[in-house]
């Protein structure tokens, strides 16, 4: 900004000792920010230097390398003010205008600034502004080598609530597994002391082989999920037609549908294709027409259709049966969330399917949605990206956006 220009400050009227008078009175303009005002009655200071003057450059190559970086990130001169914060930081509420709104923060950058050794800490705070929701978060202090400090901030609560889903998995399939494997062992022990009467023997036997089934069922979902989550679908991808999707999903489920009475019907057909991985889309669709025939009365139809909106593919897979509450409909995609847990057992569900199905649309980079009403039926949609045979994709390409936001020299304020 230049030289500061020096004031001589009375009582009543700061007067420009560089600047001419204009009469009496000096001319009224606003001060500059390097000008530090005094109260009225209090001794002159000397000159104070420029605040945008003193704080830190922040180099380029740490602009750029914070930017592709997963964590919050907040740049800081030594005493606190904000040079930099990516929109993370921002949308988490750590940052109002040019100042740090945790004091836990503000106080780990002191500290960092007093002697310039690297610190981190776990904090639980209060998130700003209302203070009604509480942070888990990680924060990684450093000075850089301008004497600016970065903050390199993780929220935790997504790594806690995936270590709870991950014990609650545990703890639910030791629980889902033992109740068949409880059932086999008492099965057998009827088996054996009913083993002078043949038709005893027979109606356990066939009991024994229901249970067995059912576990090797839970057993497969279980091992389906695990596989899901851990695997890049995009690995093994072709281009698959939506036609012979459904059609081969009908094939395998014609035989439970012929047991239940329920009829299978074939809605408007598409030549779109989708670009994955066939098994894990025939899987995602056969659970979601299996539980529509379960979970439906005899001599009602199920119908399954395709339309193309938007470059989405949406196969909707409608059913005529006893329909889903509104409170369940949030949780119906849970691992082991059963509505009617008897009921069930009687379907022989493993309570993974709708789970299995949220897993292969997040992989392939789509969704299902539900549409539901109790005593009128269910529609579930898979809703997938269209493969584009021109681009031979199915995905357009994203451009990569710096979410670093820069304050001003003088702080906004």
């Amino acid at each position: 900004m230049g030289k500061c220009l020096e004031f001589q400050v009375n009582a009543r009227q700061i007067v420009c000792s560089s600047g001419p008078l204009l009469g009496s009175e000096p001319a009224l303009r606003p001060y500059p920010s390097c000008v530090a005002l005094l109260r009225r009655g209090e001794a002159a200071q000397p000159p104070v230097a420029s605040t945008a003057a003193l704080r830190p450059a922040v180099p380029d190559e740490v602009i750029r390398v914070l930017s592709v970086l997963p964590s919050a990130s907040i740049v800081t001169a030594p005493d606190g003010a904000v040079l930099r914060a990516s929109s993370r930081a921002l949308a988490l509420g750590l940052v109002n205008r040019s100042a740090l709104t945790i004091s836990d923060i503000a106080r780990l950058v002191e500290r960092v600034s007093d002697d310039g050794n690297a610190r981190e800490q776990e904090m639980r705070v209060r998130r700003p502004p209302l203070g009604r929701e509480l942070l888990e978060l990680r924060v990684r202090a450093a000075a850089l080598g301008t004497g600016a400090i970065l903050l390199l901030i993780d929220d935790l609560a997504e790594e806690r609530r995936v270590d709870a889903v991950r014990r609650d998995f545990v703890a639910n399939v030791s629980h889902e597994l033992k109740t068949p494997v409880g059932a086999l062992s008492l099965l057998a022990e009827t088996v054996l002391s009913a083993a002078d009467d043949p038709e005893q023997v027979r109606h356990f036997a066939e009991r024994m082989q229901m249970e067995a089934s059912r576990l090797s069922s839970l057993i497969q979902d279980v091992i389906d999920l695990s596989r899901l989550q851990s695997d890049d679908p995009m690995t093994r991808a072709e281009v698959v037609s939506v036609d012979e999707l459904i059609s081969r999903a009908f094939e395998e489920v014609r035989t439970l549908a012929t047991s239940h009475e329920v009829e299978l019907v074939r809605g408007g057909q598409t030549d779109a294709e989708v670009y994955g991985d066939r098994g894990q889309l025939l899987t995602a669709l056969r659970n979601l027409v299996t539980n529509a025939i379960v979970y439906s009365p005899d001599n009602t139809r199920v119908a399954v259709s395709s339309t193309v909106k938007s470059g989405l593919i949406e196969i909707a897979v409608k059913d005529q049966g006893i329909g889903i509450p509104g409170h369940d409909l949030d949780r119906i995609f849970e691992r082991f969330y059963r509505v009617d847990p008897a009921r069930s057992r009687g379907t022989g569900g493993t309570g993974l399917g709708l789970a299995i199905v949220k897993h292969v649309c997040h992989n392939h980079g789509g969704e299902c949605t539900v549409w539901s009403e109790v005593n009128t039926g269910s529609t579930f949609t898979l809703r997938l990206p269209a493969y584009d045979p021109q681009t031979g994709s199915a995905r357009e390409p994203e451009e990569l956006e710096m979410d670093i936001v820069s304050f001003p020299d003088d702080g906004g304020l």
